[in-house]
């Protein structure tokens, strides 16, 4: 029986090419199980933008609240510690006439009546003496009593000053937490946006426009005009600055002409003028330039007026969107507002029927 031969080792080459298949082999495999995360589309981007912009404002329009409140506060704390200086100055002032007294009183006092009486070599001038001293008794008597009361206002000013002080430091801190908050949320809308192409942000925005010329078109149509109807379906981006706004008087026609002359500038958060406004800075310095003042919150806003059927709109009334009204604009007639919209966005004119409508009030 032959001797059987020991097979030889593959050569190099071989392992080479055995490699080779085995790791294409992998890939396939691989290929049939993994699966790569899809892209997100252009319409989910913009969904999440204004989603994130919308929580942004709601933000923004508590952090005017706490804005005001501070502002209240911190007024109420400066004439609350000026008052506790006053008081402090009063009570030095009453215990140095205070010790005026106790120092004369015990300097003539200071032996038994009954033996000074025996001593004195005047009498009658001593019980005068002694009338006026029961006269001093009664004004330090009344002397004491208002050192009392005083020192009790200003235990009790310096008590609320310790409170008002305590609620302005919490007001700040809230302060401090929604900015931070809205910060967040409008960086994050600007990282996605970033990360688009710069045809997909263009898109976005020619999807704004179709959406704003949709609105126009839809608001012009239900108003039977054709003509209107022709303009907002060929409406770009920008307001048409020269388009005459519907006629007004008294003090509506000052405030929509002074929320026409804010007209494409910037929306800008928590600011009322005069370069950038957030909506209810808007519409509370379109309200001042009118003679009215007006709450500085949209919510709050709400509450400055009577509220108005849709049906009976008039040219300076305030419209409110969104369940929790954290947006509003400035009625100017034919279905439309001027409002100021979000951050990276201009004050423009649009279509009141462009947003969720909740309402409309009239301050007097």
């Amino acid at each position: 029986m032959g001797k059987r031969r020991k097979p030889s080792p593959p050569s190099r080459a071989r392992m080479a090419v055995l490699t080779t298949a085995m790791a294409a082999g992998g890939a396939v495999l691989a290929s049939g199980t993994a699966h790569a995360e899809p892209a997100p589309t252009l319409a989910s981007v913009k969904e999440q933008v204004d989603k994130l912009n919308e929580e942004a404002e709601q933000s923004i329009e508590r952090y005017n609240g706490f804005q005001a409140q501070q502002q209240k506060l911190q007024v109420d704390a400066n004439q609350i510690q000026e008052k506790v200086v006053r008081g402090q100055e009063a009570m030095n002032e009453l215990r140095t006439r205070l010790g005026a007294v106790a120092a004369d009183q015990y300097r003539t006092n200071g032996i038994d009546a009954s033996v000074q009486l025996m001593l004195d070599s005047d009498p009658s001038g001593y019980l005068e003496r002694a009338a006026v001293q029961n006269q001093v008794a009664e004004s330090q008597a009344n002397l004491l009593k208002q050192a009392q009361d005083e020192q009790r206002k200003l235990d009790q000013d310096r008590a609320e000053a310790t409170a008002t002080l305590a609620s302005l430091d919490a007001v700040g801190k809230q302060l401090a937490e929604q900015k931070n908050g809205i910060q967040t949320k409008l960086a994050q809308a600007q990282e996605m946006l970033n990360k688009l192409s710069a045809e997909d942000r263009a898109r976005i925005n020619a999807q704004q426009s179709a959406e704003k010329a949709k609105a126009e078109a839809k608001q012009a149509a239900a108003a039977g005009t054709a003509a209107a109807a022709d303009r907002a379906s060929r409406s770009a981006d920008r307001p048409d600055m020269n388009a005459p706004l519907p006629a007004a008087s008294g003090r509506a026609a000052a405030i929509i002409a002074f929320a026409q002359a804010q007209l494409g500038k910037p929306y800008g958060w928590s600011k009322t003028g005069p370069d950038s406004f957030d909506c209810s800075g808007l519409t509370s310095q379109a309200y001042r330039a009118g003679g009215r003042t007006i709450s500085r919150m949209s919510q709050d806003q709400w509450n400055d007026g009577p509220h108005v059927d849709r049906a009976n709109l008039q040219p300076g009334d305030l419209v409110f969107f969104y369940d929790d009204l954290h947006h509003v604009g400035l009625y100017i007639g034919d279905g439309k507002m001027i409002h100021a919209p979000r951050t990276g966005k201009n004050i423009e004119v649009l279509p009141i029927s462009a947003m969720p409508y909740m309402g409309a009030v009239r301050p007097a």
